[in-house]
């Protein structure tokens, strides 16, 4: 695969606008930016998308908090995009349990009561990146005994997935995923398989060019993102850590709702 583009600073605004525009077109996050966020995603604006990205109640927070304790300076640089989105060295060098601690006293006061689980015994599975935030801060979680398949769906929708490409067409992949599974208490990821997933959001393409076998990054069933080998295998490091990091709780929760 041929390495991508070197990502600067200035990059980090499309990398926002990249893995954003998706949930905010569902209506899920963020203010009601789709149009800008698809016109610098697909490189046809350069916008400075700051405001906006401050309106994302999820990302803003984390990348924001990431970049005080690395040290830089813009929380929108890509190389705190890129360690939050799919995760890098940056990712590795944050102490992960003050990165929780700073990132609950910033969002606690926000959060409602469906997130009266944001308290210090979420701090073992803090880490700074997006699937902390859907797979451990999200309350989706501490729905999956609950009977609701939404539950699993938007925790699987939610996450960004890496994915290896099968056959390119003009609109649509076919793109090799794994897909998130729960049973018994134990949320894992389930055996490969090959399927559709779109590329083009209002006409608008957010990945320059894809070769079969190039790396991609899914987001609520889009491809937004092309990725390296390296950028794959980080945020398949991470996903299973998250994973990992979750279990304990998953298994208790999955007992006591047996017990009752």
């Amino acid at each position: 695969m041929t390495p991508g583009p070197v990502r600067t600073a200035s990059g980090g605004h499309r990398l926002f606008a990249r893995y954003a525009p998706a949930p905010n077109a569902l209506g899920y996050c963020g203010p009601e930016s789709a149009a800008v966020l698809r016109a610098v995603a697909s490189g046809s604006s350069d916008a400075d998308v700051t405001a906006i990205a401050r309106q994302f109640s999820g990302a803003w927070p984390y990348q924001a908090t990431m970049a005080g304790l690395a040290g830089i300076d813009d929380p929108l640089d890509a190389r705190i995009g890129r360690a939050y989105w799919t995760g890098n060295d940056v990712t590795d060098t944050i102490d992960r349990e003050q990165f929780g601690r700073d990132l609950l006293d910033t969002i606690r006061p926000q959060a409602g009561h469906y997130w009266s689980h944001l308290d210090e015994s979420l701090l073992v599975e803090a880490s700074p990146t997006h699937g902390f935030h859907v797979l451990g801060v999200y309350p989706w979680s501490r729905m999956l005994d609950m009977g609701r398949p939404e539950a699993l769906h938007v925790l699987d929708s939610c996450r960004v997935t890496w994915g290896r490409v099968v056959t390119v067409g003009p609109d649509t992949l076919e793109v090799a995923v794994r897909h998130l599974v729960y049973a018994a208490g134990v949320l894992s990821l389930d055996a490969e398989r090959v399927e559709q997933v779109g590329h083009r959001l209002d006409g608008a393409t957010f990945i320059d060019s894809v070769d079969v076998g190039d790396h991609v990054a899914v987001h609520w069933n889009f491809v937004c993102d092309t990725l390296t080998a390296v950028e794959a295998e980080s945020l398949e490091r991470w996903t299973h850590w998250q994973l990992d990091a979750m279990a304990p709780r998953l298994h208790a929760q999955h007992r006591c709702g047996a017990l009752d």
